[in-house]
């Protein structure tokens, strides 16, 4: 693995105050440190800080001290490396300067995000430069994975080799993006360049293995795989950790899977490379429990040995990402990133150091995130070329017919979907929805090249019995996704999301009832956390009082288009059936073959 640093230290200045020559610019006196290297938590030292950097641990303070040394003294407390976040995506729902705000008062002093989101909204690099570049000079450091750019739509084109190569060759990216493993078994000509690419620049490839066991798992972890965040059980867990994968463990906004694995604990199995993430944040969850600090907590309230946890959530990633000489652990050289928390069982910071500076103070941040300026791309990126109707979203059946077979994405879960064949009635040569079966419409329209292009299917399992709700948050596509119990409803919201440039929108009987704008690259809001939180609330709570049954409407919404999930998928071009890699229209004939709905 290479090992670049992020700026130029002054080794000089860090040798004269670690034997004493010159003084600290801050100390961290009187504490019980936490060394994750050892396992020891080491009572009476301080730690000296100069600049960004720990200059030494040592009992002898005093002399490392001058006038102008800031003194924390943490008598009685103990002091741990700050956290860090090794899977994440936050090309959603916050602009950095919102997110950064709340990550760093709970003690996150790194992240690892996936970029992928941004790759969708704008052809080419730039709209992924742009939300890396909005995460650069923030008091915390944050990395990224260049994204794959898998999609169920076939017009929408990966990023070139040259470009994937501008994208790893940047200091603040680690490595590429989680690789689907449908996308090696089904493309290996297309997917393995881009992760030799990465693996020949000494950077990591990041995994999704939802769904492999046995031999295809040991092929896809054979490419040249070392992480996947999508076990959901101790087995599926244990599977990957013997074949040498990092496991990431998700508590967030999308999955809670850490309680499910916990028995883990109880195995007597080296957890070394047990990392614990997010996989993103939800608004409310933000601001209800925060981020790392909350996951955290858990593991130990779950009966996971807090040392473990601190190295899970701190040196495991770190040495997983190849970045341990600089975070992950408190020693000469790596950025004073610091947590100081009541005792080693309650991961509640008091003061949390950011490169060698006091970013936060009981549970509040003392020094705000740069604001960063989006480029008018990034600012402009629904493209629609007409007003929508209700005509858009209505169904044409095969001339002749009064019963016509079609395929159904059928919700199993608000996540997981399968196929269903049915037989449904036509009506004046239209499908309609049917509310009595819970068979509504979904649809989903470029909303990025000014094609227009739009497919629309069928969706049972949601439970809505009237009204739209529609996002241009889609994953894994440049779509806006709409799914809703009317037609006029669903042209509606798709027309108010071109309004608002982005966002998620809810209507009922022709009028929008709840939004949440999001004109950053569709995907992000610009308005203070606190009102985004809100905002989806009321999108949420709109949607359920049209009759879905899911506790995060707008999530399954979403989801809808994604290659990552089980198993059917829909783009505007058609149903994407994960199984197989293949589009399919709505039509089923006798042999088997489809057509489109257009």
């Amino acid at each position: 693995m290479k090992r670049k640093l992020l700026c130029n230290k002054d080794q000089k200045a860090l040798m004269d105050v670690a034997v004493g020559i010159q003084p600290a610019d801050l100390v961290v006196s009187n504490c019980r440190m936490l060394n994750v290297y050892t396992g020891e938590i080491i009572a009476d030292h301080a730690i000296c800080i100069k600049d960004k950097w720990i200059a030494c641990i040592t009992r002898d303070a005093d002399s490392r001290t001058g006038p102008d040394t800031q003194i924390i003294d943490a008598r009685g407390m103990t002091v741990i490396p700050g956290l860090i976040d090794g899977h994440t995506h936050l090309g959603n729902y916050f602009s950095a300067s919102e997110f950064l705000t709340y990550a760093m008062a709970g003690g996150t002093t790194c992240l690892v995000t996936e970029a992928l989101e941004t790759a969708f909204p704008i052809t080419g690099i730039d709209g992924i430069m742009d939300f890396m570049d909005s995460y650069q000079d923030q008091p915390i450091k944050v990395f990224a994975t260049a994204p794959m750019v898998v999609s169920p739509s076939k017009n929408v084109g990966r990023i070139s080799a040259a470009e994937m190569a501008v994208l790893l060759n940047r200091d603040d990216v680690l490595g590429l993006g989680e690789v689907y493993w449908q996308s090696v078994f089904h493309e290996p000509d297309a997917v393995l360049p881009f992760m030799n690419q990465a693996l020949a620049l000494g950077k990591t490839v990041e995994g999704h293995s939802a769904g492999a066991k046995g031999g295809k798992l040991a092929a896809y972890v054979g490419t040249g795989v070392s992480s996947c965040h999508e076990p959901i059980d101790m087995a599926q867990t244990l599977e990957r950790l013997r074949m040498g994968l990092y496991v990431m463990v998700r508590e967030g906004g999308i999955r809670a899977d850490l309680e499910t694995i916990s028995p883990l604990k109880d195995e007597g199995v080296d957890l070394r490379r047990l990392i614990l993430v997010t996989d993103s944040v939800s608004p409310e969850f933000l601001l209800e429990k925060g981020t790392m600090e909350y996951v955290a907590q858990k593991a130990i309230d779950l009966g996971f040995n807090p040392v473990d946890v601190v190295r899970m959530v701190t040196l495991n990633v770190a040495e997983h990402f190849g970045m341990d000489h600089m975070v992950g652990g408190i020693a000469p050289g790596r950025f004073a990133d610091l947590c100081i928390i009541p005792d080693i069982r309650h991961i509640a910071p008091l003061w949390v150091i950011s490169n060698g500076r006091v970013v936060a103070r009981e549970g509040k941040c003392v020094v705000s995130p740069r604001v960063h300026g989006y480029s008018k791309k990034s600012l402009n990126t629904v493209n629609l070329e007409k007003i929508f109707s209700a005509e858009d979203f209505m169904i044409s059946a095969p001339p002749g017919l009064e019963q016509v077979d079609v395929r159904i994405i059928e919700k199993l879960t608000p996540l997981v979907t399968r196929e269903t064949i049915r037989s449904m009635p036509v009506v004046d040569g239209r499908i309609p929805a049917d509310i009595e079966t819970d068979t509504i419409k979904i649809a989903a329209l470029d909303r990025v090249t000014g094609s227009n292009n739009c497919f629309t299917g069928l969706v049972s399992g949601v439970g809505m019995t009237q009204g739209a709700i529609a996002s241009s948050g889609s994953w894994d596509t440049r779509d806006i996704t709409v799914m809703g119990a009317d037609e006029t409803d669903m042209a509606l919201a798709v027309n108010r999301i071109t309004e608002l440039q982005g966002g998620a929108v809810v209507t009922a009987r022709g009028r929008v009832v709840a939004e949440l704008p999001m004109p950053i690259m569709g995907l992000m809001s610009d308005l203070p956390v606190e009102k985004v939180a809100q905002k989806t609330n009321q999108v949420n709570q709109a949607a359920k009082d049209l009759g879905c049954i899911f506790e995060d409407p707008l999530l399954s919404l979403v989801t809808s288009t994604s290659t990552a999930i089980p198993y059917l998928r829909i783009c505007e071009l058609g149903l994407f059936n994960l199984k197989d890699g293949k589009t399919r229209g709505l039509f089923v004939r006798g042999d088997g073959m489809a057509h489109n709905n257009e």
